[in-house]
């Protein structure tokens, strides 16, 4: 392909010399590619399906490493995956100054020249949810806008999109070009390719069969218009012969790295946007604030008042309320945290390109969970404590037993966080909900004291975070002096099964529940740098 001049054209070129990917499984594997994009060029790259075209547009981006050859950017790039990759429940204007933010774009009009460009200004206050799907398109191109980069690449921007929405979008993305970007996309869509300045075509099988002029293209196929391309590649086992060109003018120069934002301006920014998405999303906010309002009103219909008085205590009923306190905490925290991630894994990998670090990512959502699960456990515990479900402790005796149930739900929420960057779905999140709760059931000590547990049983416990908030429950209401002083049979025996179980100090069962938080933590930072890379 053609090289595009000098000076600011250097740095919108894109060099590939012999660039291929082959699949580990050997299922798929992209034949060796040698093109020159020039400044200020619309490219398209085409082909029948599995041929490799978003492999080839990802060689090409930087987003994939390749197997073989090399990759040469004059400047950094932008990437539009096919997905729309902004939230749905922001408007228009504020998801991108969010974006701009999180990019170090010290711009004030950056946000405000990117609508103009791409013909959003009059949808800026709307919600991108309801937006028609070429103007999300254009929105998620925004995005990366926001840099300024000279290169573009966006896969399969048209699909989906009918055909006068494809064409309106065609249309921004030729003036893009006339403003001195480059722009390179994948298509299906045989009547983009008139559109463009050049083309590249990948025949089935990832074999490299064209590049050049759209008018060169339908000559070498011997082809009267694009479909015709398409039957060409479909009928033909081995499209006819082509060889590529040599680069005129060598391989571009490496592209600069990103700026970065600071990582607790990052934190800082992703704390408030997900406020402001949650805000916005009444439903949700309504679910979270709710379902904690009816367990603990389901807690006052199954318990009777006056089961922790020193003269007529009730030791059975003692243990089940502290078990199920400990169980709600925990219940909230991994369902706030099965609620995250696993629906933003495209948006997540989009902004770690652009230079996002995973523990400020993480944390964020820590920072904007746990406030709310403070005080969902507030109102559970002070439910309980006005309708006598809790003993009388004093300040510091309750204080004791808020922290330890925050600390329970702090562990749940980053057990749910791991949990939810492990799968790849909400639906696949809410299958782990069961096998995550049931042996906080089973293996805490409550309906079955640890002392009398199997062996097995017994060394399962230590790895329930559950168990600790139990106990250390146990510790803080005085469950041993309760039992062994009252005037109930059953607190001796009982007692006795339990053995030492709530004879520890409250600060090991503490420094237990932290360690089991920062564990969690650095395995979801793990699983989340193998499913989105490192950041270029």
């Amino acid at each position: 392909m053609d090289g595009g001049g000098t000076g600011t054209a250097m740095e919108s070129r894109v060099w590939a010399a012999n660039v291929s990917w082959a699949a580990r499984s050997g299922a798929f594997a992209l034949d060796p590619v040698t093109v020159e994009v020039g400044a200020g060029r619309l490219v398209a790259i085409i082909g029948p399906s599995g041929a490799g075209k978003t492999t080839l547009l990802e060689l090409l981006a930087g987003v994939r490493t390749p197997t073989g050859g090399e990759v040469r950017l004059g400047a950094r790039s932008g990437f539009v995956p096919q997905q729309d990759l902004v939230h749905p429940q922001l408007p228009v204007g504020r998801a991108l100054d969010y974006a701009a933010r999180l990019r170090a774009v010290t711009d004030p009009d950056a946000v405000g020249a990117v609508l103009s460009v791409l013909g959003l200004e009059h949808r800026r206050a709307a919600r991108i949810g309801t937006l028609s799907g070429g103007e999300r398109k254009r929105t998620s191109v925004a995005v990366e806008l926001l840099t300024r980069p000279p290169v573009l690449f966006l896969d399969e921007p048209t699909s989906g999109l009918d055909p006068a929405t494809g064409r309106d979008l065609l249309r921004h993305l030729r003036d893009l070009t006339r403003a001195g970007h480059t722009v390179v996309f994948s298509t299906h869509n045989p009547g983009d390719v008139a559109r463009c300045d050049e083309v590249v075509v990948l025949a089935q099988g990832g074999r490299f069969a064209f590049a050049g002029t759209p008018a060169a293209a339908l000559e070498h196929f011997a082809a009267r218009s694009a479909e015709d391309i398409y039957d060409r590649l479909t009928a033909e086992a081995t499209p006819p012969p082509w060889t590529s060109r040599p680069a005129g003018t060598g391989p571009a120069a490496p592209a600069s790295a990103p700026r970065r934002v600071p990582a607790i301006r990052q934190w800082w920014l992703l704390v408030v946007r997900d406020l402001d998405i949650l805000i916005r999303d009444r439903l949700t906010l309504a679910i979270l604030v709710g379902s904690p309002v009816m367990i603990a009103l389901m807690f006052l219909m199954l318990f009777r008042p006056g089961a922790f008085d020193p003269g007529h205590p009730s030791p059975g009923t003692t243990v089940m309320i502290l078990f199920w306190i400990a169980f709600g905490g925990f219940f909230f925290g991994l369902t706030y945290g099965l609620a995250q991630i696993c629906d933003e894994f495209p948006i997540l990998r989009r902004e770690r390109r652009a230079g996002l670090g995973l523990w400020p990512y993480l944390l964020a959502k820590v920072g904007f969970l746990v406030p709310l699960l403070c005080l969902v456990d507030a109102l559970l515990l002070v439910l309980l404590s006005l309708t006598d479900r809790l003993p009388a402790l004093g300040p510091s005796g309750n204080l004791a037993v808020f922290l330890t149930l925050v600390l329970g739900s702090l562990c749940a929420l980053m057990l749910g966080l791991l949990a939810a960057s492990a799968v790849n779905s909400p639906s696949q999140a809410a299958l782990t909900l069961p096998m995550l709760c049931f042996p906080q059931v089973l293996f805490v000590g409550a309906f079955l004291p640890v002392p009398v547990m199997a062996t097995v049983g017994q060394w399962l416990s230590y790895g329930m975070s559950n168990r600790w908030v139990f106990e250390a429950l146990g510790t803080s209401a005085g469950l041993p002096a309760l039992w062994r002083t009252g005037a109930s049979p059953l607190g001796p025996p009982l007692l006795d099964s339990y053995g030492g179980t709530f004879d520890g100090p409250l600060w090991a069962d503490w420094a237990l529940l932290g360690g089991f938080a920062v564990a969690f933590g650095f395995a979801a930072v793990a699983v989340l740098r193998r499913k989105t890379g490192a950041v270029r």
